[in-house]
């Protein structure tokens, strides 16, 4: 009993309390912010392998960005990566960050259906599929339910079965061989449901989006309520995403 009181006294809580407040550590990368200084923008455009740049104004794609961070080596004095890792949205076009703006990533509340919050605010149960994913992205969504972060304390689960599910969590960029399965995935899940896409792979295609082994005419026939960005996304940028959409923060 003495041991375990001195671990625990060392070791301070073994969940983050507050996860709306949490802080993360300084190598993890989070909302961009791009100021104004003159650079060689061409070059700036030029430097990114997701196409995730654009100039004229400078503006960067959360949902292309894999969130390497070498546009903010190369040009410090014009890119620097915060520590926000709240940067879920439920609009596509706010994933995009443009010269000067510091303002932080919101859902939007008006666009989120009604149903959601009436239906799954108390409990959300989750399939997540991965199509096609490299794992990292899963990794994190199971570390999200682990002791540290424990997003079932919010009634947020991920369950084994669609049938079971209130919607799914897409990770990857959805190839050939996969867009069947997460068609048949979907369809499985009673409705109403949500689709959810946890990832830069998945929201865009990544470093794969012009893959001819890719279908991703799914993510054009259904309506998207929840766009997560990450390489691979943080539990934190996952849980909170989720509450919002939630209407729970």
């Amino acid at each position: 009993m003495f041991d375990n009181l001195k671990i625990m006294w060392h070791q301070g809580k073994q969940f983050i309390p507050d996860v709306t407040t949490a802080k993360v550590p300084g190598i993890f990368r989070g909302r961009p912010v791009i100021s104004n200084k003159n650079v060689d923008e061409t070059a700036l455009e030029e430097i990114c392998p997701t196409h995730a740049i654009s100039k004229g104004p400078v503006r960067i794609d959360l949902g292309k960005c894999t969130f390497c961070g070498e546009c903010a080596i190369q040009f410090p004095n014009k890119i620097r990566f915060t520590s926000d890792y709240k940067i879920s949205s439920n609009e596509r076009e706010k994933l995009i960050i443009i010269e000067g703006d510091e303002n932080p990533i919101l859902v939007n509340p008006d666009l989120i259906r009604k149903e959601i919050h009436r239906l799954f605010g108390g409990s959300l149960k989750l399939r997540q599929v991965s199509a096609a994913g490299d794992n990292s992205c899963e990794w994190e969504l199971n570390a999200s339910n682990n002791v540290q972060f424990d997003v079932s304390r919010f009634g947020i689960d991920f369950v084994a079965s669609p049938r079971h599910a209130d919607g799914i969590v897409i990770t990857g960029p959805i190839s050939e061989n996969m867009a069947e399965p997460l068609e048949r995935c979907y369809h499985a899940v009673p409705d109403p449901k949500i689709i959810i896409l946890a990832g830069t792979d998945a929201i865009s295609g990544g470093i794969f989006a012009d893959s001819p082994a890719l279908d991703r005419s799914f993510l054009s026939k259904y309506h998207i309520d929840l766009y997560i960005p990450g390489n691979p996304v943080h539990p934190l940028t996952f849980i909170n995403g989720v509450l919002s959409l939630l209407r729970k923060i």
